[in-house]
């Protein structure tokens, strides 16, 4: 019943900040897609640590359900402005990600970013190909599932994330512990420096089933509902309709069963993938598919 209230705001809410990104005012500076086109290349910055969306895997690359997202979305420039590009993928942390799409070192960032009002003053955000919330991960027997549990509790984060803006929103009184990055957080959670760690949910599941004592550990509370997208540099309207048409072409594909889109989902997230979702939450990824979709002319691919 709560998952599948929340599936409907969250697709409700997901489309109407989607239509506000549909276009914005454009500006004299070579644009996004002009530096594309003059250099062949696609510098996308991403994350190194966001299991199943962009990580480095025990080769040392960076995969993940984003980076095939970057990959259509290079095909799609590709195909638009007729030469081929080259996807140049930046490992950055997350309080890296606005400055450098600002200061133009990255055309855009596909990791587990999350649509704030905050962000968007800075950024633009493409239409919301994911979603998730702002949950903890804490050793087994803890009972942090309200925010007044949360006084004076230790309470892991990184720096401007929506996560630690959650907990602080949440709970003002919780002691707040900035990290790195995820290992580190995750370090300092199993040697008890922190009470919990609070994360992406997803990302927290990916960690737990990765873990080689996950019985230790459990997710717990519900502090946000959000959806993840790519974000942009502002007045840049022609690569964020690139975006979105190449978002909403492969969700129109996965709805209609095309194998190849399919097998990018199913990767990351199916049965066999390298996070199965259990019903409920691939539900809420497929309810905000739908909507999206439904509100847009088809695609004939």
């Amino acid at each position: 019943m709560f998952q599948s209230l929340w599936a409907k705001k969250a697709a409700i809410s997901l489309f109407s900040l989607g239509l506000m990104f549909l276009a914005t005012p454009s500006a004299s500076a070579e644009k996004v897609v002009e530096k594309i086109a003059r250099t062949g290349t696609l510098t996308a910055g991403t994350s190194k640590d966001a299991l199943p969306f962009a990580y480095r895997n025990e080769r040392g690359e960076l995969v993940g359900y984003s980076i095939d997202i970057l990959e259509l979305i290079t095909s799609q420039l590709e195909e638009e402005l007729g030469q081929e590009i080259e996807l140049e993928l930046v490992a950055l942390q997350p309080k890296e990600r606005i400055p450098q799409l600002i200061d133009g070192q990255v055309d855009i960032v596909c990791d587990a970013s999350s649509f704030t009002w905050k962000r968007d003053r800075q950024v633009d955000f493409s239409f919301s190909y994911a979603s998730t919330g702002t949950r903890l991960l804490t050793k087994s027997g803890n009972d942090f599932w309200d925010a007044e549990s949360l006084v004076a509790k230790r309470i892991g984060a990184l720096a401007k994330t929506t996560n630690e803006r959650s907990i602080r929103r949440a709970q003002p009184l919780a002691e707040i512990v900035i990290f790195k990055d995820r290992a580190a957080g995750y370090q300092a959670l199993q040697q008890g420096e922190i009470d919990a760690f609070a994360s992406d949910g997803i990302l927290l599941e990916s960690w737990l089933r990765n873990t080689s004592n996950p019985e230790n550990f459990q997710i717990v509370g519900d502090y946000s509902h959000e959806g993840i997208g790519c974000m942009v540099a502002e007045n840049n309207s022609q690569f964020l309709n690139t975006i979105n048409y190449t978002l909403v072409k492969f969700m129109q594909g996965f709805l209609d069963n095309k194998p190849e889109n399919v097998a990018i989902f199913d990767r990351w997230f199916g049965a066999q993938g390298v996070l199965p979702l259990n019903n409920d939450l691939r539900n809420i990824m497929i309810d905000n598919m739908l909507l999206l979709i439904d509100f847009k002319d088809e695609i004939i691919n």
